[in-house]
């Protein structure tokens, strides 16, 4: 409300030039006067101050404290009449768009922290990281300030690493045969699977699960097979869809020796070659393309030989089966297929990187025995190709004879005593002569080709060429 001097109970000012602010009044006396029947009309300050005096500087004067006197808050004026509206044919005069005026932004309200019950409930979600980001700084500020909160989020953390272990997500490899125990144990097979041959079960299956997610590109990958030949490491570049054709050419040795049939037809000069004739048959033939098709028929192959060996009992271990310059029995031979697929599994793991791990500890144990037991032959037979030194001590069969020991360390491993001038000849420890010690994995890859003589990290003790004799003698076991 706006004041004046007569209203404050002061005297007015005697300077007539003082605008004087007149009453608000309606419209209606703007013509007529000012209130109280006066005919006299002072108009209001207008905008620009186009009418009346200037306003006295109220800012220069002071009471008699000498206090400055507030300026008076400016009187609003009235509202205008609203106009009649008018009609289309009284003026042609365009009707003014009508202004709006900017709303100021409106704050947000700040929103108030949560409360102590609040974040204590979220602590558990917190511990478990499924809190937001604004629920977890409000958290983790708050631990700053609350003792108590702080030592329970402890507890809850610690409680979290308890309840489960980071853990790869490839499955494990043996769990199958975990499976397959557990069930056997519960209720044993009417047809169980011969021991000799559970390994080469157990890494058919790996592999083919290995298998299980490639694709076009995969089954592709160039794939590097190694083995040893002539006093020296070779190499044959093919696929991993020919890897596959390579175990199943193979395996078609202990299926022709049950009777089975072909996988694909030889002529008898290539059915005689071996392994590694078998296997240019295949790749040659085109019946089988090097693709993902050959999956399915060496898996169907893997199959029946399980089934046929598991039905033809205990007989069928020790039948014949050729390799061409050799022949094994019949458990040998599934050993040496299980063998093979390990290693051939682990060249396709590689070329895809993929990790693969070696087989169990009890199989592999009985594919490091069928290498020791193989040695003492394939040691006479580099002597007479002149590849080894000579025998030093010619002994009757059954006779001890000097020997080197061979310890395996590691899962699977054991000790070995290597007859060394004759494989007739007993392993004595009496005899013994030399000393070496390889890791079991160590050991097979330098049996498969995979390691040089030279570079097979081996602890050695005693005579240094019957070492030489024995590792060059194991690394000759290898082949395509």
């Amino acid at each position: 409300m706006v004041t004046g001097p007569l209203e404050r109970g002061e005297p007015a000012p005697d300077d007539e030039n003082t605008p004087r602010i007149p009453s608000p009044r309606s419209a209606g006396d703007d013509l007529t006067g000012g209130r109280g029947g006066s005919g006299t009309f002072v108009p209001g300050p207008r905008e620009g101050n186009r009418f009346g005096p200037p306003a006295p500087d109220r800012r220069a004067e002071s009471d008699a404290e000498g206090r400055a006197e507030p300026d008076p808050e400016p009187e609003t004026p009235p509202p205008p009449d609203p106009e009649p509206p008018s009609s289309p044919s009284s003026s042609s005069a365009e009707p003014e768009a009508p202004v709006h005026e900017p709303v100021p932004p409106r704050t947000a309200p700040v929103a108030e922290p949560p409360s102590h019950t609040v974040l204590k409930s979220l602590l558990g979600a917190w511990a478990l990281a499924a809190c937001s980001t604004e629920e977890t700084d409000a958290v983790e500020a708050h631990l700053t300030e609350c003792a108590p909160c702080a030592d329970e989020a402890l507890r809850l953390r610690d409680a979290v690493g308890l309840l489960h272990t980071e853990r790869s997500l490839d499955l494990d490899p043996m769990l199958r045969a975990r499976v397959l125990e557990n069930c056997l144990g519960r209720r044993p097979a009417r047809i169980p699977v011969p021991a000799w041959a559970a390994p080469y079960d157990a890494e058919a299956a790996r592999l083919d699960a290995l298998l299980n997610d490639f694709g076009d590109a995969e089954w592709h990958a160039p794939v590097r097979l190694k083995w040893f030949e002539e006093e020296r490491q070779t190499a044959r570049r093919t696929t991993v869809a020919g890897v596959i054709g390579h175990l199943m050419a193979v395996d078609a040795l202990v299926a022709t020796a049950l009777g089975l049939d072909e996988p694909v037809p030889l002529d008898p000069e290539e059915a005689a070659g071996g392994p590694a004739a078998r296997t240019e048959a295949l790749w040659r033939a085109g019946r089988y393309p090097l693709t993902r098709t050959v999956r399915e028929p060496w898996r169907e192959q893997s199959h029946t030989l399980i089934r046929t060996v598991s039905f033809a009992g205990r007989g069928v271990a020790e039948l014949a089966v050729p390799y061409g310059e050799f022949a094994l029995p019949l458990q040998d031979a599934m050993l040496d297929r299980a063998f093979e697929c390990w290693i051939h599994a682990g060249d396709i793991a590689e070329a895809v990187d993929y990790p693969y791990d070696p087989p169990s500890g009890a199989h592999l144990h009985r594919m490091i025995d069928l290498a020791a037991r193989i040695l003492p032959a394939t040691l006479a037979g580099r002597r007479r190709a002149g590849l080894a030194s000579p025998a030093r001590g010619l002994v009757t069969a059954g006779s001890p004879g000097r020997s080197l020991r061979l310890e395996i360390e590691g899962v699977g491993g054991g000790d070995w005593l290597i007859p060394l001038d004759s494989p007739a000849a007993v392993a004595s420890p009496d005899r013994e002569v030399a000393h070496v010690a390889l890791d079991g994995v160590e050991f097979c890859k330098l049996a498969a080709g995979h390691v040089s003589p030279q570079e097979a990290a081996a602890g050695q003790l005693g005579d240094r060429e019957a070492i030489s004799d024995v590792l060059f003698a194991a690394a000759s076991l290898s082949r395509l």
